[in-house]
């Protein structure tokens, strides 16, 4: 807690929309206030690194996680005070960092984890101070992730795991990482699977960038040689693994299925507002592709309302999440919808640019600093349909556990993992 506020004793809607007023006037910097309560972009006064900087004013107040324990990092709220926090603080533009931590390790942490390990690890991970990514995809385990075959083996109180993973977002610059490997290779694939958490920066952990072709970074491929990890890491029990990474799969593809979704809102450019204010200002600059084109407003109009929706029904997920229900088949529904319809804005925001975004000014050695953010946004997005679960994994996950169709037909089920093909 800060020394001046404290939220545990607010006891109705009332009490906490007073409590946290107070803090924003005494703790929000003036300028970042100016700008939310006049409706700019707060990202127009306030820098990443300046955020960065002032998240642990917000962290420590509990207000990042609220319904989550006071020893956990949260206020132990009940839902409605929570809610009446968040309609608060929306419009200050106040992100949750580390959202792999919170939506990818926390959930399989609250499910399947010890105390000792939830007092260890969660009120680092609300405060940033431990940022983590997930080791789950491999070169031949991507869509059939249960075929992984990184090993990993027992000796005494720690685990030697061996073994290659691939596409780990932000793995370099990450503390701990969520990871899956096999401990029993002759049981059947998905019966084999442990979960692990394990520190980054151990020995044996290699990092490797991969750049992609936007010029940023943000996956990598990361090495594991006969890497230590104690057994006091162990998520859930020895070969079930793979019922704590449903949890963290399901949590994975709410993260990133766009507006409301209490993760990342869009993997990949901007989102319709910003695209109506920029075909706003083609117009006043007296360019093509601009709001007097009736076309370009029934685009970015049937954008909006689509964003929407999203918005909407990934917040009515997020509140079961935040009442203590767990993360199910219902969040692939915003994964697939998310995913596709960031694509359509994005491309719709290159489109806007009309030859600005087919070349550009520019160092040609240099290309990836020239590139109009728009561009950019566009290329980022084309991952989404594969990222977090691939469209087409995400629908057998709704046909079969939603509408309750029969599974595929497996030839393979039940079989040893050393009997499966992979790729």
């Amino acid at each position: 807690m800060t020394s001046e506020f404290s939220f545990t004793e607010c006891a109705s809607p009332a009490d906490t929309i007073a409590a946290v007023r107070d803090w924003i006037a005494a703790e929000i910097p003036a300028p970042w206030r100016r700008a939310a309560e006049s409706g700019s972009a707060v990202r127009d006064v306030r820098t990443p690194q300046e955020y960065r900087e002032w998240y642990p004013t917000f962290a420590r107040t509990g207000l990042v996680v609220p319904q989550w324990p006071v020893e956990y990092g949260g206020l132990g709220w009940p839902r409605e005070l929570g809610q009446a926090a968040e309609r608060e603080l929306r419009r200050y533009q106040l992100p949750r960092l580390n959202p792999l931590g919170l939506n990818l390790a926390a959930p399989a942490l609250f499910e399947y984890g010890t105390h000792e390990q939830r007092l260890r690890f969660l009120p680092k991970i609300v405060t940033n101070e431990e940022v983590w990514c997930q080791l789950f995809s491999e070169p031949g385990s991507g869509s059939d992730l249960a075929s992984l075959s990184t090993r990993a083996e027992r000796s005494g109180d720690s685990w030697s795991i061996t073994g290659q993973k691939i596409w780990t977002t932000w793995a370099h610059l990450a503390d701990f990482a969520v990871l899956l490997a096999r401990t029993n290779p002759d049981a059947p694939k998905r019966q084999g699977i442990t979960y692990f958490l394990l520190d980054m920066h151990r020995p044996g952990v290699e990092v490797r960038p991969l750049r992609h072709m936007g010029g940023e970074v943000d996956f990598n491929e990361v090495f594991l040689d006969h890497t230590r990890v104690p057994d006091t890491q162990r998520v859930g029990p020895v070969d079930q693994g793979w019922k704590v990474a449903r949890v963290t799969l399901s949590g994975e593809r709410q993260m990133v299925s766009g507006s409301g979704s209490g993760g990342v809102d869009r993997i990949g450019g901007s989102g319709v507002d910003v695209l109506i204010r920029l075909a706003q200002d083609r117009s006043a600059k007296s360019l093509p592709n601009g709001w007097d084109d009736p076309e370009v407003r029934h685009k970015l109009i049937r954008l909006w309302c689509e964003e929407q929706i999203r918005g909407w029904t990934n917040a009515r997920v997020r509140a079961g999440l935040k009442a203590g229900q767990p993360p199910g088949p219902e969040s692939s529904i915003g994964k697939v919808h998310g995913s596709e319809l960031n694509q359509r804005i994005q491309a719709e925001a290159a489109r806007l640019l009309g030859l600005g975004g087919t070349a550009w000014e520019g160092d040609p050695s240099e290309y990836s600093a020239a590139m109009p953010p728009q561009v950019r946004g566009m290329l980022r997005s084309r991952a989404n349909t594969i990222e977090g679960g691939t469209t087409e994994v995400n629908k057998n996950i709704l046909a079969e556990r939603v509408l309750g169709l029969p599974k595929e037909p497996d030839e393979w089920e039940g079989k040893p993992w050393r009997q499966v093909p992979r790729g």
